[in-house]
């Protein structure tokens, strides 16, 4: 975004599996507590920029800036203390655990409680843990409205409800970035509109910038401010939801000659 500094970017990025490119010199920058979407036909590169921003897969080539520091290198965990934190398409919650349980485990990486004390359960750890347990349960379950279900095993509750604990965990890391992987699929409509809610209201109340990958059009249009488009591994468009919707590449490229992207229509 034009006049506000980029809180991440990434510089010509490459990736490769043996002979296969996934990313083709990549670049673009997310300005804090921006809505940046990514979208592109299956196989375009989308989760692998995904992997590359949370230390997955280190890139071939190229520079991933967070906050003005090359942390290509870091690894996953690291980067999470950073504050990068990410949902999956495919949900990685413990099905056999508490939704609080497994909500408590994202803030694992703001923790400070050393090994021996928080074995035993000493003190300062004690007190850590409620303290943490105190900040979820003000700021994220109220936020994401799941006080009734806190207590509840995750895997005995409907998927909407499995994806909003998800989401919950990514928010108890406490992130400057937060990567949200189709965070719409296989919701109903209703459900899609409580989580474009849910991210909305992240953004706009704890400023928190995201990073999206979604096929719902409709969501991806109504609450980004930047759109990017890939297409076998390359960005092939980078612009306002408006400028993406009219950009002929993006209409060949996504959706094919006869689609009309442009004639997706805003939600109410």
């Amino acid at each position: 975004m034009k006049g506000a500094p980029s809180v991440l970017s990434l510089e010509d990025v490459h990736l490769t599996f043996g002979g296969v490119r996934a990313l083709a010199g990549v670049s673009f920058e997310v300005a804090p507590a921006e809505i940046f979407a990514i979208i592109g036909p299956n196989g375009a590169g989308k989760t692998s920029v995904f992997n590359v921003i949370s230390g997955l897969y280190p890139p071939g080539r190229g520079c991933v800036l967070f906050e003005g520091r090359d942390v290509a290198r870091v690894p996953p965990h690291g980067r999470a203390a950073l504050g990068i934190a990410r949902t999956f398409q495919n949900l990685a919650l413990f099905k056999g655990m508490t939704v609080l349980d497994n909500i408590k485990l994202g803030a694992h990486a703001r923790l400070r409680a050393g090994v021996i004390s928080g074995g035993l359960y000493l003190g300062p750890a004690r007190r850590e843990e409620l303290a943490c347990r105190e900040r979820i349960e003000r700021e994220i379950i109220d936020l994401l409205e799941i006080e009734s279900i806190r207590k509840r095993i995750v895997g005995t509750l409907p998927y909407g409800l499995q994806k909003r604990v998800e989401l919950a965990r990514a928010l108890a890391v406490e992130p400057k970035i937060l990567l949200l992987d189709e965070p719409m699929a296989g919701l109903n409509a209703e459900e899609t509109e409580d989580m474009a809610r849910f991210i909305l209201d992240v953004n706009e109340q704890r400023r928190v910038t995201s990073i999206l990958i979604e096929h719902d059009m409709g969501v991806v249009m109504d609450i980004s401010s930047r759109v990017m488009v890939l297409d076998f591994g390359r960005r092939i468009a980078l612009g306002t939801p408006d400028e993406v919707r009219h950009d002929p590449a993006v209409v060949r490229a996504y959706l094919g000659e006869e689609s009309g992207l442009e004639a997706v229509p805003a939600r109410p």
